[in-house]
C-alpha cells in the first residue's frame, strides 16, 4: 500500500483535503505529521473523518514530529519515506506579524527539511506545495504564475519567508522533483456556509463595522478606487487544489488561486456595508498615518482591533494573473464573486463571534 504524507494536519486545508485525496486513491493510506501540542486535536479530527466516511477507517496514521527538525523529528525518516508516493506540504505559519526568525524557522527551514524528506521517497509521484500569491511582495503590476523573483519588496516577514520557501521548491522542481505549487490569495470562509477557523484579513474590517451603529466610520487608505483586494472563499481553494492535484497537466505548474476579477477596495467597502447593514462614512488617510495611528496613538489599536500589518493590503499594487486556472475548465469549479457570498460570511460571524484571529504555530 502506498503512502500519502501530509504536513499541516489538523489545519483547515489538511482536514478538508485529506479525505478527498484518500477517496481518490483507495489503495493508499495517509501518514500525517503532527506537532505534539496538536496531537489531541489531530486525533479528534481524524476520528471525525473516519466516522463520516467509514471507508477511510484505518487508513489515517498520525505520527508526531516537527518540520523545523532535520528528518522531521522522525526516528527513521528514510523508512517512513520509502513508500511515499504523494507528499502534501501544507504546514506554515500564516501570520502577517510573524517575527522573522520564527518565519524563517517554520516556513523556510521547515520547507527545506520537508523537501529533503521528499528526496528520500524513491517512488514519489508528486510534491504538492501550498504557497501564497503574496510571494509577489509589493510588486507593482501584473504578476503571473511563471513569475517569482521580480525584484519585489515585501510588506512583512510572512511574505518574505514564503517567497524564500517557494524559491527552494522551484529550485528542486528544476532539479527534477515532480511538484505542483498552489498560490491562494487572501482566503476567507466557505462561500456556502461561511465556516472558517479564524478571523483575520478582511474580517478585521467586518468586525469593526459590526461593533458600530448603523452609521459607521471606516478609514479609506490612499485612493481606494485604484487598488484591488483579492479574496477567495476556502471552498474554491480546496475544490481547486483537490481537482488540480489529480490532473496530470498540473505537474510542474504553478496556480494562482485568486479571484480573476477582484473588487476595488472602494467596492469591497460598499459590499461590506450592505452585508453588515451599515452606512459607511469613509475617513481619508495615508497608509503611513493609518499604520502610525494603530501602532502609536493611545487607544486606537484597542478600539479598532486591526493590526497595522493589515493596512498594507488596502494599497496593494499587484494584479494576479490566473491563466492556469483554465485547467479547471469543465470541472464546474470557478471563483464566485464577493457579493455572492459576503453576506454568508457575515451571517457566520454573527452566529460565531468568539472565533479568534490566532494562527496555528
Amino acid at each position: 500500500m502506498s503512502t500519502i504524507f501530509f504536513t499541516g494536519f489538523p489545519g483547515f486545508l489538511g482536514v478538508e483535503l485529506l479525505p478527498r485525496v484518500l477517496r481518490r486513491s483507495p489503495d493508499a493510506s495517509a501518514t500525517c505529521l503532527v506537532q505534539p501540542k496538536f496531537a489531541a486535536a489531530a486525533l479528534r479530527r481524524a476520528a471525525q473523518i473516519e466516522a463520516a466516511e467509514p471507508a477511510l477507517a484505518g487508513r489515517i496514521k498520525l505520527v508526531e514530529g516537527d518540520i523545523t527538525t532535520p528528518g522531521l523529528g522522525l526516528d527513521d525518516a528514510a523508512a517512513v519515506a520509502a513508500d511515499v508516493t504523494q507528499l502534501w506540504h501544507l504546514a506554515a505559519v500564516y501570520d502577517l506579524s510573524v517575527p522573522r526568525d520564527l518565519g524563517v524557522r517554520i516556513n523556510v527551514t521547515g520547507t527545506h527539511h520537508v523537501l529533503d524528506f521528499a528526496e528520500q521517497a524513491r517512488t514519489l509521484d508528486r510534491f504538492q506545495y501550498v504557497s501564497t500569491c503574496y510571494v509577489s511582495g509589493r510588486y507593482a503590476g501584473p504578476y503571473s504564475e511563471t513569475d517569482l523573483d521580480v525584484g519585489q519588496r515585501f510588506n512583512n516577514y510572512y511574505e518574505e519567508t514564503k517567497f524564500l520557501a517557494e524559491v527552494e521548491v522551484q529550485d528542486r522542481m528544476r532539479g527534477g522533483m515532480p511538484a505542483t505549487v498552489y498560490r491562494p490569495s487572501v482566503v476567507v470562509g466557505d462561500s456556502s456556509t461561511g465556516e472558517t477557523q479564524k478571523y483575520d484579513g478582511p474580517y478585521y474590517a467586518l468586525q469593526w463595522l459590526l461593533r458600530q451603529p448603523r452609521i459607521a466610520v471606516m478609514p479609506a487608505v490612499g485612493d481606494s478606487t485604484a487598488f484591488r483586494f483579492n479574496i477567495v472563499p476556502r471552498d474554491f481553494v480546496v475544490d481547486s487544489i483537490a481537482q488540480l492535484s489529480g490532473d496530470g497537466r498540473s505537474k510542474g505548474r504553478v496556480y494562482q488561486l485568486a479571484d480573476p476579477m477582484p473588487l476595488t477596495v472602494a467596492d469591497l467597502y460598499t459590499e461590506m456595508g450592505r452585508a453588515t447593514g451599515r452606512k459607511i462614512l469613509r475617513v481619508p488617510l495615508t497608509r503611513a498615518i493609518a499604520k502610525f495611528s494603530l501602532d502609536h496613538v493611545p487607544g486606537v489599536q484597542k478600539l479598532m482591533r486591526i493590526p497595522s500589518s493589515a493596512i498594507d493590503y488596502l494599497t496593494h499594487p499587484t494584479h494576479y494573473l490566473t491563466g492556469h486556472q483554465s485547467d479547471l475548465d469543465g470541472s464546474g469549479i470557478s471563483c464566485p464573486s464577493v457579493p455572492e457570498y459576503l453576506p454568508t460570511l457575515v451571517g457566520f460571524m454573527r452566529q460565531h463571534p468568539d472565533i479568534s484571529s490566532a494562527a496555528m504555530i
